[in-house]
């Protein structure tokens, strides 16, 4: 073992020692229960078939390892009157933190019904992996947990998000040596370099390395000590060595290294809140080696199982069948000890709950883990502050993002002082227009500075680092213990993190179902330089498809808008930032936009999230219309509104509506979603026979999906992002996929019936302004002057 710190720890005694052992047997013979017994908690009679589960499920080889940890954890949290929250990185190692949490009572007071004695020990088993019980990883069912377990590689990003702006928690995250070897694990190794000690808390990262993933070594594991060390270093941190298989040797070097990382911890946050220091902190890390599979069976049917990637899941697969692993089975649960561990009537000994802290210090009990009890309202101001005056529509313009940024720079200076609000981004703030926030606060930087640098803070709350993975994972962890922020991101790299919001998302689903988790602040996207706008960087920066995903998603828990201006934006984020338990994605664009509503006429369309623009069609309220113009999305917006004035202007006759969707799961039955329409709304909104020329801001497809069961589908024609893309001009982009305002004027005459031979000289005419835009910009390489300098005249 070793560590770069200025004193040792005094070392444990033999008492303490047999304490932390008592503990520790304890939780990993629950562990082994949880995973194969569904009777005879105790032991009390000898172990027969019928006892076991039907079908084992879970994984054993990491359990032993955490348990090894949460003991270590009891110990300092209890001696030191320690904050503290664990972030469970090993995907499944749900036994061994089901089973501390059983231990320690806050499981029985989640759940009154699994009681701390030989009653609750038989239901704790019986419901693990098992039909109406709980998942075999650790869940949000899990009490003390923000990170499930599918949730591999991002257990360290999410320790540090906790650790923000929350000076006295300790975040200690145990990191699996197979999660160690993912790209978003490798990149947030770095979030120490913007872990302020004078305002944040710590993280105690625990790399537990035990050799082996599903049936591979693992890369750190096969690293010699020095070249792990020296990469560990070069990572920022001053490495703790702990290793081996004798469990009382390994209990004194455990507990000697946690008093080492946490005394080193208090001289580095004693030395920054106190005398100022301003150097980057070289923060601890505890290297953890213990055999896969560490006390269980040796062997099984003849080939080694501990310590071999055998002990990953269930070492005994045949128990019922085979009674020589019944046997087995019986020989590795009694290897425990149980009656040394639980009175005869089940309840753990008071020598097994010695290490363990009381209240809401217990690890399963800490508020930080149920966030919502924590999360304040946010200040936000009146919207009128910042609205953009709109006489006309059409008229004027403003960059949108930029108008949000004047917003959020409210929030930020009028949080500074309870410091629960953050702005996180993968080095694109300034980029996409929302500099304002650098008023109230810098960009977060622990790292060296040079006198060209700018915004850069020690103190700041901007997070930047171009690591979508990490951006989210900080992010989340700063929303699930309970603060509140937003994410922005280049459209097209949001699909870096669609599996982490896949994870988000199930995870909240999975909490509205549980009165006891309060609800978070919503996870926000704000997704800019959009599709429609990258035609500077071309076809490997246009994709719209993020939208696509989340809307594949749980309906209660996910929420897409597409604001068309400035004040509909301000609208949009004023609602997301203040709403609970859901992912809000909000695309819009940061390049000069038109403004089409005052802020009282956004605010009143932003709550239908669909409806009428009386003033941009031709209707009247005399009757139907011929066709509906429908637009979702800032540039599908402009389009629209160009093509009714051009259809206003050769086809005075012909009646137009134009319909603006702003929330586009209205676009759903309302049996589908709870924003979704009835069809007599929908009907009432699109007409049900009436031709529909919809220009959508992303792939075309996902409308035809949110609408496919409504009457008027047949008459729906979508426009979108067809994956044509290049570096061009702006509307060649809505050109080259048939978005644009001469195509879609086409549509109406295609569709609108009687209009095919009526108006087939205009249908020639938008063709040939095709064909000379095409001609303009190869020759000029700007868009062609009516395009160019168009506004809406009405």
């Amino acid at each position: 073992m070793s560590a770069d710190t200025q004193q040792a720890p005094l070392e444990i005694t033999d008492e303490e020692v047999r304490a932390l052992d008592a503990h520790w047997r304890a939780a990993n013979y629950l562990a082994v229960g949880q995973i194969y017994l569904m009777a005879n908690p105790l032991l009390a009679e000898p172990l027969r078939p019928e006892h076991v589960k039907p079908r084992l499920l879970g994984h054993w080889g990491t359990s032993p390892g955490l348990n090894l940890v949460h003991t270590h954890l009891n110990r300092v949290i209890k001696a030191r009157g320690q904050d503290a929250l664990c972030v469970w990185g090993p995907g499944h190692g749900g036994p061994a933190v089901l089973a501390n949490s059983w231990l320690e009572g806050t499981y029985t007071q989640t759940y009154p019904d699994v009681t701390r004695d030989a009653a609750g020990m038989e239901r704790l088993f019986k419901q693990f992996s098992f039909p109406g019980g709980v998942p075999s990883h650790v869940a949000p069912e899990t009490p003390g947990s923000i990170h499930e377990g599918g949730e591999l590689g991002y257990s360290l990003s999410h320790a540090y998000g906790a650790a923000l702006d929350n000076p006295d928690l300790l975040v200690a995250c145990v990191i699996g040596d197979g999660e160690a070897e993912t790209g978003p694990l490798a990149a947030s190794w770095h979030s120490n370099k913007f872990l302020d000690p004078v305002h944040d808390g710590a993280v105690l990262p625990i790399l537990h390395l035990n050799g082996y993933k599903i049936a591979n070594p693992t890369v750190l594991a096969r690293l010699p000590e020095p070249e792990l060390d020296e990469l560990l270093r070069g990572y920022g941190h001053v490495p703790i060595h702990v290793a081996g298989d004798d469990p009382e040797a390994v209990h004194r070097a455990m507990a000697h290294a946690m008093d080492t990382a946490l005394d080193h911890i208090a001289l580095i946050q004693s030395t920054a809140r106190e005398e100022g220091v301003a150097e980057r902190a070289r923060w601890p890390l505890i290297v953890l080696r213990t055999p896969k599979g560490w006390t269980g069976p040796a062997e099984v049917d003849g080939l080694p199982v501990e310590g071999t990637w055998r002990s990953h899941q269930v070492p005994l697969s045949a128990v019922r069948d085979n009674p020589q692993h019944l046997r087995q089975l019986e020989d590795w649960l009694r290897s425990y000890r149980p009656r040394e561990l639980f009175d005869e009537h089940g309840s753990p000994r008071p020598l097994v709950l010695d290490c363990v802290p009381e209240g809401a210090r217990r690890l399963g009990a800490t508020p930080h883990a149920n966030g919502g009890l924590l999360l304040r309202e946010l200040p936000l101001p009146p919207l009128e502050r910042y609205a953009v005056p709109v006489d006309k529509p059409g008229v004027t313009t403003h960059e949108p993002t930029r108008v949000l940024g004047s917003l959020l720079e409210h929030v930020m200076h009028d949080t500074a002082g309870r410091r629960d609000f953050r702005v996180v981004g993968p080095d694109e703030t300034e980029s996409n227009r929302l500099q304002a926030v650098y008023s109230a606060s810098g960009k977060a930087w622990q790292a060296g500075t040079l006198t060209v640098d700018e915004h850069l803070d020690r103190h700041g709350r901007v997070m930047e680092i171009l690591s979508e993975h990490t951006c989210q994972g900080w992010l989340e962890g700063y929303l699930l213990t309970g603060r509140s922020g937003l994410f922005s991101c280049y459209e097209a790299f949001a699909h870096i993190v669609d599996s982490m919001v896949n994870q988000h998302i199930k995870w909240l689903r999975v909490t509205r179902r549980l009165p006891w988790r309060a609800p978070i602040a919503s996870l926000n996207y704000l997704l800019t330089s959009h599709v429609w706008r990258q035609d500077h960087n071309g076809f490997s920066h246009q994709d719209p498809g993020f939208v696509d995903h989340v809307l594949n998603k749980s309906p209660e828990v996910v929420r897409v808008y597409l604001p068309p201006d400035a004040n509909t934006l301000l609208s949009v984020a004023d609602h997301a930032l203040r709403s609970r338990d859901y992912v809000n994605v909000i695309v819009a664009g940061k390049q000069p936009c038109f403004d089409w509503l005052s802020m009282e006429q956004a605010r009143a369309h932003c709550a239908r999230g669909a409806g009428i623009w009386d003033w941009a069609g031709t209707e009247g309220g005399t009757r139907e219309p011929d066709v509906v113009l429908a637009a979702a999305g800032d540039v599908p917006t402009q389009e629209v509104l160009a093509a009714a004035q051009l259809l206003r202007r050769h086809l005075p006759d012909l009646t137009v509506r134009v319909v603006n969707v702003v929330d586009l799961a209205r676009l759903l039955p309302h049996e589908e979603h709870p924003h979704g329409m009835s069809d007599f709304e929908y009907d009432g909104l699109f007409t049900t026979d009436k031709p529909v020329i919809f220009a959508y801001h992303g792939y075309p497809w996902l409308i035809h999906r949110l609408a496919y069961r409504r009457a008027g589908h047949p008459q729906l024609h979508v426009r979108g992002y067809k994956e044509i893309g290049t570096t061009t001009t702006p509307f060649d982009m809505v050109v080259r996929n048939d978005l644009d305002r001469y195509r879609l004027v086409m549509d109406v005459i295609d569709r609108v019936p009687g209009l095919a031979v009526r108006a087939a000289p205009v249908r020639q005419s938008m063709e040939d302004a095709r064909l000379r835009h095409h001609d303009w910009i190869r020759e000029h390489g700007t868009d062609l002057p009516e395009v160019a300098d168009w506004t809406w005249a009405g």
